[in-house]
């Protein structure tokens, strides 16, 4: 006895073949900004009352600078996965589901760049 759609036996896709993925890569992207935001939130409380000099020094550490990339990357990887599942849920058309997820993955893939350029750029001195 399968437990397959008649759809889904033509197509060779059922239950559990992509969503299944999608659902545990977005549970741990999530996982993974629990810390990095914890520690952008608790060296923000440390930098309360801080000039500029002092807060472009602490950010052009090895530390601080590699914390801040990692939680860009993570942040903006969630948003793309999040964003992904709002499109396909309630974008309807296969064309306009399409247009709409290139939108988001490049959006996501520039916001991202320019964040992490930010801090590369006052990590590095440039």
């Amino acid at each position: 006895m399968s437990l397959r759609s008649p759809l889904g036996k033509v197509r060779g896709l059922g239950s559990a073949k992509e969503g299944t993925h999608h659902f545990w890569v977005q549970r741990v992207s999530a996982v993974a900004l629990v810390p990095l935001t914890l520690y952008l939130v608790a060296s923000l409380v440390c930098l309360t009352g801080a000039g500029r000099d002092d807060v472009l020094d602490w950010l052009s550490r090895p530390f601080p600078a590699i914390m801040m990339l990692l939680l860009i990357i993570a942040g903006f990887y969630h948003l793309k996965l999040g964003l992904q599942v709002i499109i396909e849920d309630y974008v309807h058309g296969e064309g306009s589901k399409l247009i709409v997820n290139m939108l988001n993955t490049f959006g996501c893939f520039a916001a991202g760049a320019v964040a992490a350029f930010a801090v590369l750029k006052i990590a590095f001195g440039g």
